[in-house]
């Protein structure tokens, strides 16, 4: 019997409705063994531990939550190393994953669950050591420490409302950016694959996925295993940002083909780095590499 297991935050914005349209229908359920899995109140790593302790070969695991919640499944089944294939529901501020697979019902998993692909998310690798994969894209820089106030006790608030609209979160961020778009610099001097930034930048975004943030526009990289895409902003300049997020919306996120980002820094460091919802400073590093991983997600997708 096939083990299915729900991953889920019950302090996430959306609970109510992943309480109401997923959790409610598990026991209808047939020739399954339901399991679920509740996000704690605690580090991405500790959380990410205690799923792995779970998991064994042949389980179907669904993400129901934004990208963090997925996130962290998505790298407990990773480092896993098992059989393991993986689905994402829509129920977070932004929901990358879930829109790049196509999942957007409960009913979608089980109709394409013949329907599997690999994803080939990017891995993070910082001074030497795996810090995260990534499914759909990694920011460093301003865009990083943005994400910081989703976490904030009063923003939060705001948020667990039940509402699946995002200007919310639009709102939210666009308050933030005139606030603090001048205070600092966000990325300190740096070579990206051999070449100097010495202007003031504030942002490298690597995209892997269909989505960044919902509305802007990705590719379908995450089915490919060697390359993505990724590029270096200013986007502090008001002007830059509008054109960015035109451009990023009504076509693709601009962004040059690459099989592999070497970052260094001239001096060590003190940045920033996001990954779909979760965020991390690291102090005093040299260099930081994104790459594809070697290790793949089997992935429930519907087109």
């Amino acid at each position: 019997m096939q083990r299915l297991i729900v991953v889920y935050n019950p302090n996430s914005s959306q609970y109510v409705h992943v309480r109401d349209e997923v959790l409610t229908q598990l026991s209808r359920l047939e020739g399954v063994m339901i399991g679920k899995f509740a996000i704690k109140k605690a580090p991405f790593d500790d959380n990410l531990k205690e799923l792995k302790k779970v998991l064994k070969n042949g389980d179907l695991v669904i993400a129901a939550g934004g990208d963090a919640t997925a996130a962290v499944a998505a790298n407990a089944i990773l480092e896993s190393d098992k059989d393991i294939t993986f689905a994402a529901l829509p129920y977070g501020n932004f929901n990358d994953l879930a829109h790049t697979l196509g999942t957007m019902r409960f009913e979608d998993i089980f109709e394409g669950a013949d329907s599997t692909q690999k994803l080939y998310p990017l891995d993070i690798i910082v001074d030497g050591e795996h810090w995260r994969y990534a499914t759909c894209y990694v920011t460093m820089g301003m865009t990083a420490e943005a994400v910081e106030l989703f976490d904030e006790p009063k923003i939060r608030k705001k948020m667990q409302k039940g509402h699946r609209s995002s200007w919310r979160s639009y709102l939210q961020l666009a308050k933030w950016y005139f606030k603090n778009r001048h205070k600092k610099t966000f990325i300190p001097k740096f070579k990206l694959n051999g070449e100097l930034y010495e202007r003031r930048t504030s942002d490298y975004v690597a995209v892997n996925g269909r989505f960044v943030s919902r509305v802007m526009k990705g590719r379908d990289d995450y089915l490919n295993p060697k390359n993505f895409q990724s590029e270096v902003e200013k986007i502090t300049s008001f002007p830059r940002l509008f054109m960015f997020m035109a451009k990023s919306i009504m076509s693709r996120v601009p962004g040059n083909k690459t099989d592999g980002d070497l970052i260094e820094f001239l001096e060590p460091a003190t940045v920033e780095l996001q990954a779909e919802g979760e965020y991390k400073i690291f102090k005093n590093i040299h260099k930081i590499e994104i790459k594809k991983s070697e290790k793949y997600l089997k992935v429930i997708h519907k087109k």
